[in-house]
């Protein structure tokens, strides 16, 4: 007998062969019901897999439907099912990965015959027959020679290229039916599980993401516990692309791609580059009031720099190939922690100059494969708002709570108030001593809790050289956007032999902070577009009021206005076309505009302008210096309050 152990410290003793599915229904067939999976001493496992002997008692916690872990079991599971109704309808597809993602999963399927949506429709109703079959998800381990052999006879070769990577001698395989699949698993007990899917869309993906491998095509789906939660979704779905910032980007003018210039570089256009403008210009005021100091660093440098600092090394797959300059190897910059770095060290430093916080809006370099391109959130070249600070030992707590405060002080004023926070810990490939890296997370950890900040663990999420903490934002339509991070480092001072003096004039170390606030300003602009779906708040929109004439007589006093009210510093446009005025205020609307204001003759008679908002409701008519003072009261941040 083994003694089994639930969350709750309940404990029973049950044999050797005995299914979890049976552990759970003698401990509660309530629990049961809810559960999809367990994890066993740690270990994620299937319902129908059995206790084996242990050396000691074996803890049990059920996986149930209203935790994360179960819905990424879930929706792998209904990839398995798609798979399985792909090959029932289609001769000659074979199947290479099918993963669950963020908001649901995608199977990758080589065809020569890219799926259209009345395949789609095909394979969900061929996806419906699988499920209301109730087959199990049976997972069993066969020798790797063994996995060959049965997926090379079926034609699979890209699961046997897998297999063939793989060290292991033992293959975990699944069957639903008489689909079988290569996979580690764990799955949902049956197919009768999936209640709720849905097929979103197709696209084309290289095989491992390599432009330089065949074409696939990719199918893209979701799947929830409850019909209520998927409906919930799309409707999700289609707000989502009503805010997708590719479309109100072009629809807006604010910025464009270019093949004729490369994938993944961004061209702004003056409207995206007023809005651009608006945020830099705060964010240098605030780095400023915060004892930052603004600095610039070149866009290229020496290789060694990069083979110095570890990028090299632990990032070479993500940066650019040298380029030869006079015999030596520059590479474009993927970081600037370097450049600061080299910063610092053009003087001696006592440990009175501490900390030292140099910011900078840096452009970066990073390569990305053209299939992992989406807009401006992942691009190629890219300008992080990046900070490092340089700090004695005994001030790394507080400078935590200063940036986290400064993080989210940032973020409230351009209108995100929800935060997903995470403490990243050290992975697996990392440098350092376990000492500093306990120092570092302990730091991290003590700073969040001590401004009652509640977040989760990411475990070994953490960067090469330290642990991290990561922001995400959530929109408002529930989305979380990774921005923001704090970054705790002890190795790139010894790499680059930083020094201070302290206060006995010995030779130490100090540690540093890597930290964005916004993370960078392409993907934050992307989130804010989303956001606000294109509708910016008067103090950053690109333009803040439009001018709109009724006839030609009214001209004259809109030119005067405008230059008056340019004159403050406000940003505005006059449209004195011969057109209708509801032309000219649709098209306004359609472009998103705070304030249009209307010229007729009793305005010019007045000395007025007659404001219409852009969601259609009409103020009164006001005097000029009315107006300016009401753009002005919302032309600053809102919402940002300095913790």
């Amino acid at each position: 007998m083994i003694k089994v152990i639930f969350p709750s410290g309940e404990e029973y003793n049950h044999s050797e062969g005995t299914s979890f599915f049976d552990i759970l229904k003698n401990h509660d067939k309530a629990i049961l019901k809810k559960s999809v999976a367990v994890r066993v001493d740690g270990e994620l496992k299937d319902l129908r897999s059995a206790l084996h002997n242990s050396a000691g008692p074996v803890k049990v916690e059920p996986v149930t439907v209203d935790s994360r872990e179960a819905l990424d079991i879930l929706r792998h599971s209904t990839s398995h099912v798609m798979a399985q109704a792909v090959k029932a309808l289609y001769n000659n597809v074979k199947l290479a990965i099918g993963p669950s993602i963020e908001d649901g999963f995608y199977y990758d399927f080589d065809t020569e015959v890219p799926f259209t949506p009345e395949d789609l429709e095909k394979i969900e109703s061929r996806m419906r027959e699988i499920i209301k079959a109730d087959f199990p998800f049976v997972g069993e381990k066969v020798a790797k020679k063994d996995a060959i052999e049965l997926f090379s006879g079926m034609g699979e070769n890209y699961k046997t290229e897998i297999i063939n990577e793989l060290n292991d001698d033992i293959v975990s395989i699944y069957k639903q039916s008489d689909f079988v699949d290569l996979c580690r698993g764990p799955h949902i007990p049956s197919t009768g599980y999936v209640k709720a899917f849905k097929l979103t869309g197709t696209a084309g993906a290289y095989w491992r993401g390599d432009e330089k491998n065949k074409m696939l095509q990719r199918i893209y789906g979701t799947s929830f516990f409850t019909k209520e939660e998927l409906a919930e979704y799309l409707n999700r779905l289609e707000e989502a692309k009503k805010r997708d910032h590719r479309k109100l980007g072009r629809e807006l003018d604010l910025f464009s791609t270019s093949e004729d210039i490369g994938s993944g570089l961004v061209l702004w256009h003056p409207n995206g580059s007023t809005v651009r403008r608006v945020i830099e210009d705060f964010w240098k005021a605030e780095h400023v009031k915060h004892d930052y100091s603004i600095i610039y660093t070149p866009h290229v440098a020496l290789l060694d720099l990069w083979k110095k600092s570890g990028h090299w090394d632990f990032y070479r797959d993500n940066l650019y190939s040298p380029m030869d300059v006079e015999g030596q190897d520059y590479i474009v910059k993927p970081m600037n922690c370097p450049f600061h770095i080299q910063i610092y060290k053009g003087h001696l430093r006592s440990y009175r100059d501490l900390p030292i916080r140099y910011a900078e809006l840096g452009t970066v370099y990073r390569y990305e494969r053209s299939g992992a391109l989406h807009g401006l959130l992942r691009v190629r070249g890219f300008t992080q708002d990046d900070a490092h600070i340089f700090m004695r030992p005994d001030q790394l707590e507080e400078e935590i709570k200063k940036v986290l405060r400064f993080v989210f002080y940032i973020l409230k004023s351009f209108g995100f108030n929800d935060f997903d926070i995470y403490l990243s810990t050290r992975p697996e490939k990392y440098v350092g001593s376990l000492d500093n890296w306990a120092k570092a997370e302990a730091a991290l950890k003590g700073a969040l809790e001590s401004q009652e900040i509640k977040y989760s663990i990411d475990p070994g999420e953490g960067v090469f050289y330290g642990p991290k903490i990561d922001i995400k934002i959530k929109d408002i339509i529930g989305r979380s956007w990774q921005c923001s991070t704090i970054q705790v480092d002890f190795n790139l001072p010894e790499r680059f032999d930083v020094t201070y003096r302290d206060e006995h004039g010995t030779e130490s170390r100090p540690i540093m902070i890597h930290r964005a606030l916004m993370g960078s300003l392409e993907r934050f602009f992307g989130c804010l577009v989303e956001h606000y779906a294109g509708a910016f708040p008067t103090w950053f929109a690109p333009v803040q009021a439009v001018l709109l004439t009724v006839t030609q007589r009214n001209d004259e006093y809109a030119e005067g206005v405008l230059k008056r009210l340019k004159a403050e510093g406000l940003r505005v446009e006059l449209d004195k076309r011969n057109e209708k005025l509801g032309f000219k205020i649709r098209e306004a609307q359609l472009k998103k505009i705070p304030y249009q204001l209307v010229i007729g003759d009793n305005e010019q008679k007045e000395g007025m302008v007659a404001p219409r908002l852009r969601g259609g409701e009409t103020l009164p008519a006001m005097p000029v210096d009315e107006f300016i003072e009401r753009i002005k009261a919302e032309n600053k941040p809102q919402g940002g309050e300095l913790l």
